[in-house]
């Protein structure tokens, strides 16, 4: 039998189980990958006035696990699903997005757990997040009304 391999640290994306209990290691490993990419950005965007609020460029070729990681570095709820593949948990949801480098930001939730009426707090506040790291995010509404975000890089943050 061979020894269990490592896959390293992945942020929830929302389409996977829930997340281990954020105050104990999980938070700790959360904690840690976004301090480095932080310190990423500090590396390689030296030149810029604010290094911290830009994308660094793995982020940009990586964007759902740069958003995904932003929001729950910032404690946002991810939404989860179960094994047969329903919704268990409501919180942010990223998925690709519209367009190459883009990354979508949803709210979402099992029926009935009320995350249609709190997508348009919600989602406000996964936005500010997000453009205090440099993202640019753009708000619209989908099919049934649904409320949902469209990430991209900032125009000055491209290779």
């Amino acid at each position: 039998m061979g020894a269990a391999r490592e896959t390293g640290f992945e942020p929830a994306t929302g389409d996977g189980p829930p997340a281990p209990d954020a105050a104990g290691r999980r938070g700790a490993e959360v904690r840690t990958a976004f301090e480095g990419m932080l310190q990423i950005r500090r590396v390689t965007r030296a030149e810029h006035t604010d290094p911290e609020g830009v994308p660094a460029v793995w982020e940009l070729r990586r964007p759902l696990r740069a958003v995904a990681l932003a929001l729950e570095a910032a404690g946002t709820p991810a939404s989860a699903v179960g094994p047969s593949g329903e919704r268990t948990a409501t919180g942010y949801r990223v998925s690709q997005g519209e367009t190459p480098g883009s990354a979508r930001v949803e709210w979402a939730g099992p029926p009935g757990s009320g995350a249609t009426s709190d997508e348009e707090e919600a989602l406000a506040g996964c936005a500010t997040v997000l453009r205090r790291l440099g993202w640019t995010v753009l708000s619209y509404r989908g099919p049934r009304r649904r409320r949902f975000l469209e990430v991209e890089p900032p125009p000055d943050a491209r290779p």
